[in-house]
């Protein structure tokens, strides 16, 4: 036999395929990541089994360096990967030894389970993949490292790294940041050091509860855990252990790194303290008692001197206590506030009304600390009401190229709809010169904040199922627009800006005052003046200022390959290539190459076929003409797969920045559109 792909596997690990370590030899057979998700060379990282510093655990490694960690393996889960111990399912994971010294790791051949594999990509990632077979595709069962936590000795040693709380490094008690500059800047890789060194016969030790182990532990068989205490308090160079029913105990000594608090589940590690630390622990506790008593009578007086003041003054302002009273009245659905005199002026209809006063109030007096962005109608800050609700506060700037037209258009429109797509308008204000707008608050801000960031940080929040789920809400939101709202609407100005995501990433469209309503009968419409943003026009718009619902798609289609690529259409260029982006996705899906496509932090062979699936529906929707484009309906379709086979797309218009060749023998240039913005083909297709 010269090779055998079960012996040396790639980044894949099948049912039936064996991670293995021998711990007399310390020969391993182990993953082995691409370099990129799309370049099959060797990686720098491998995942396999270690057994030979402890009770085995799965291990990712960069570059012989520990990434990620299992923690031990008690004979039914690993002690480090919190979702076991929720649900545990017998005969998912296998592990076991034989009298040679070898440890091997296979996943089940179970006719009750799906098929499974396991997959280390090229970032580090090792997750555990299911197939489902009635969805045809990948499910992900967990992905490790999962956060910032799981990464190997994250605080150091001695430290310890909680991912749900800020900061996330804390040092054990009795412990101190080695460089305390460094550690106050984020950086906790130095860890920890003692203040007060143990005794031995002395010491005491400090429950930490719901832990991921440290590494390197000694394990002892005991049944009982008081054994554990003895023994370690016995042995001067214990410094903590922990106990697990079927591991038995487990000791460490020298050092404690790579620990992790987890929420609610977990091992209870004991770490050794001297016993001044628990002496001095009694006498701050005291003084913790003492010192909140002592706030809280302060608090008392100071808050019956606050209500005594305000209530000798209540009623000497008449205007104050007229904001006092709507804001006590307000709530999401009222309309019992009322605007002042200027409600003669300007009719909003059955809108709930806010003073400006109010208004200032809520946003600190429109403060810059409170702006969360600004577009073409203005700027917009987040304000707290009142009653602690959080608004959005959209404000008709001086100098905006907007006006009363787009502000009415948009409170006739949006005031009228309801679909959780959308952004929901709770209200406006129009006193004097001020015309402004309130919308519910969404925490997560604009897509295009996460798309075009110039971090990657901002980029790696949205993976791939993120993004699908984004563009289907995106669809839904089109699809009530277009038909199943009281009024038809184009919105002619879709873009990632205009699109916000709630604190659950549902995205809902925004910015209504360049919509249009159709009639019943009506299908198109034109204007001579052309409104929207360069970029997401589609030809017949911009050209023309002919808009239908087909104009509406080809802005989706837009939106489509921005979410998937991660760059901005108005701001793509190709050196190598010389294309847009639009033509970008078109080069390398007519090749058969979409994947290259694909920003790189999502790009994956497991997602392929859906990535490459959701270029060629955004292709489909930004062909040049409109009747070659499906309506939002069949998008949505192809979308879930109700339409399982897709029309192929015609090459859409401004496909190419460069060159285009003429007929033969001709000496045609570039003919540039006198905006500079656009790029006009003369050449029939």
């Amino acid at each position: 036999m010269l090779w055998e792909s079960f012996s040396h596997p790639t980044d894949i690990q099948v049912q039936g395929m064996l991670l293995s370590q021998n711990v007399r030899t310390g020969k391993q057979v182990l993953l082995t990541a691409w370099k990129s998700a799309t370049y099959p060379g060797i990686g720098s990282f491998t995942t396999g089994l270690d057994a030979m510093s402890g009770p085995p655990q799965l291990v990712t490694w960069n570059e012989g360096r520990p990434h990620w960690r299992s923690a031990p393996w008690n004979g039914l889960i690993f002690l480090g990967i919190k979702e076991m111990f929720y649900a545990y399912l017998e005969g998912y994971l296998q592990l076991k030894n034989d009298s040679a010294g070898n440890f091997f790791y296979e996943l089940p051949q179970n006719n009750a389970f799906s098929t499974i594999i396991t997959l280390v990509n090229s970032s580090g990632i090792a997750s555990r993949k299911v197939w489902n077979g009635v969805e045809k595709r990948w499910h992900t069962g967990g992905a490790y490292p999962g956060n910032e936590c799981d990464f190997h000795g994250k605080c150091g040693v001695f430290g310890s790294c909680n991912a749900i709380v800020s900061p996330i490094c804390t040092c054990f008690r009795g412990f101190e940041p080695v460089n305390a500059d460094e550690w106050g800047r984020g950086n906790w890789t130095n860890g920890c050091r003692r203040r007060n060194q143990l005794q031995c016969g002395e010491d005491g030790f400090e429950r930490l509860r719901h832990m991921k182990v440290p590494d390197f532990p000694k394990p002892s068989y005991s049944r009982v855990q008081d054994e554990c205490r003895t023994r370690c308090l016995g042995n001067c160079s214990c410094i903590a252990y922990a106990y697990d029913i079927n591991i038995g105990c487990l000791f460490w000594s020298d050092t404690l790194i790579d620990t992790q608090e987890f929420d609610g589940v977990g091992v209870d590690l004991y770490v050794r303290l001297s016993a001044s630390e628990f002496d001095s622990h009694k006498g701050r506790k005291l003084y913790i008692i003492i010192g909140v008593a002592v706030g809280f009578v302060c608090i008392s007086i100071l808050m019956f001197v606050a209500w005594w003041f305000i209530v000798k003054r209540k009623g000497s302002k008449a205007q104050d206590s007229i904001i006092l009273e709507a804001r006590q009245m307000f709530t999401t659905d009222s309309t019992a506030i009322v605007l002042k005199n200027e409600s003669k002026e300007v009719n909003i209809g059955d809108l709930p009304k806010f003073t400006f006063k109010m208004l200032a109030n809520a946003t600190n007096q429109f403060h810059v600390t409170n702006l969360l962005g600004r577009g073409g109608f203005g700027p917009v800050y987040k304000g707290v009401l009142a009653n602690e609700k959080e608004i959005a506060v959209k404000r008709l700037s001086a100098e905006s190229g907007q006006g009363m037209q787009e502000f009415m258009n948009e409170v006739i429109v949006i005031s009228k709809l309801q679909h959780r797509n959308l952004v929901k308008l709770l209200g406006g204000c129009v006193e004097k010169e001020e015309k402004i707008l309130i919308y519910e608050y969404m925490p997560n801000k604009s897509l295009d904040a996460y798309l075009f960031g110039s971090t990657n940080s901002t980029k790696k929040l949205l993976d791939w199922n993120m993004r699908s789920s984004i563009i289907e809400g995106i669809g839904r939101g089109i699809l009530y627009l277009h038909r199943d709202s009281r009024l038809r609407i184009i919105h002619r100005d879709l873009k990632p800006s205009n699109v916000l995501l709630d604190q659950d990433w549902n995205p809902k469209i925004s910015d209504f005052g360049m919509a249009r309503i159709f009639g019943g009968n009506e299908d198109h419409g034109s204007t001579a003046r052309v409104v929207g943003t360069y970029g997401y026009m589609a030809p017949e718009y911009g050209m023309e200022g002919r808009f239908s619902e087909k104009s509406d798609v080809y802005s989706f289609g837009v939106l489509i390959l921005e979410i998937i690529k991660g760059k901005k259409n108005t701001h793509y260029f190709n050196d190598e290539l010389s294309l847009s982006l639009i033509g970008c996705a078109w080069k390398m899906w007519s090749e058969g190459n979409g994947l290259s496509f694909v920003e790189e932090s999502i790009a994956s062979r497991e997602t392929e076929e859906e990535m490459v699936r959701c270029i060629q529906i955004g292709l489909l929707c930004v062909q040049e003409h409109p009747n070659d484009r499906p309506s939002i309906e069949i998008v949505l379709s192809m979308l879930s797969r109700d339409i399982v086979e897709l029309p192929l797309p015609k090459q859409p218009v401004f496909a190419e920045n460069g060159s285009t060749p003429g007929p033969i023998g001709s000496s045609q240039q570039n003919v540039y559109s006198n905006n500079e913005l656009t790029l006009s083909v003369l050449d029939g297709r």
